[in-house]
C-alpha cells in the first residue's frame, strides 16, 4: 500500500472543498459587483 495514503492530513473530500471555494469566491465577487451597482445608481440620482 502507498505510504502516503496511511497518514492523510485532511480526510475530507476534495469536491466539497472545491465547491466551498467556488461558492465563497462567487459570493465575494457578487458583493463587489453589488457595491459597484449601488454606487452607480446613487451617482445617477
Amino acid at each position: 500500500m502507498n505510504e502516503f495514503k496511511k497518514e492523510v492530513q485532511s480526510p475530507t473530500n476534495d469536491v466539497i472543498d472545491s465547491a466551498k471555494g467556488f461558492v465563497f469566491s462567487f459570493i465575494f465577487f457578487f458583493i463587489i459587483f453589488a457595491i459597484g451597482v449601488g454606487v452607480n445608481l446613487i451617482s445617477i440620482l
